[in-house]
């Protein structure tokens, strides 16, 4: 996900949304599902999501698409391994970044 490599500190529902290629209302379906995801509202009700608040969603998302879990399966998941579940997400993670670095490097040879 890109949005983490801007230097804002808020997002907004549209913005994660499209970071993520789903719809705004997924994004707030795992809002009310998963209590971890707290983005702030401005006075009008708009959703601000924070740093903090994409890495719980890219945990989510990473959880429930890419790895297939249901939402209840998720949620125990969490619940119960939230550490180790953590620790090989954030290993994931960085080798997705490694790889996508060298696939530019190769590209530009």
């Amino acid at each position: 996900m890109k949005l983490s490599e801007q230097h804002k500190l808020y997002y907004t529902i549209g913005e994660v949304a499209k970071a993520f290629k789903v719809n705004t209302s997924l994004i707030r379906f795992w809002e009310k599902e998963f209590d971890d995801i707290k983005p702030k509202k401005n006075a009008k009700g708009n959703r601000r999501f924070s740093h903090e608040d994409l890495k719980k969603l890219e945990l989510v998302y990473h959880l429930v698409k890419e790895r297939g879990f249901t939402l209840e399966g998720a949620k125990t998941h969490l619940k119960e391994q939230r550490q180790q579940t953590l620790s090989k997400f954030e290993m994931i993670s960085k080798l997705k970044s490694i790889k996508e670095e060298l696939t530019e490097i190769k590209n530009n040879l």
